[in-house]
């Protein structure tokens, strides 16, 4: 199941950098996660301060 960034997100944009497949881009007020490009490795979710990245 593809990650999804909770509303917990502070746009710090850690996650955007760490995606090796570009899956996540800036959205209006936090980031997203294209569920068709993401391939779950879980990169965003180990670099994120905050915890927002989970799995759907």
């Amino acid at each position: 199941m593809a990650y999804v960034i909770s509303d917990e997100c502070i746009s710090c944009g850690a996650c955007a950098g760490e995606c090796p497949v570009e899956a996540i881009s800036e959205g209006d007020g936090k980031y997203v996660i294209n569920a068709d490009l993401c391939t779950e490795c879980g990169s965003c979710a180990s670099v994120c301060p905050v915890g927002a990245p989970t799995q759907g």
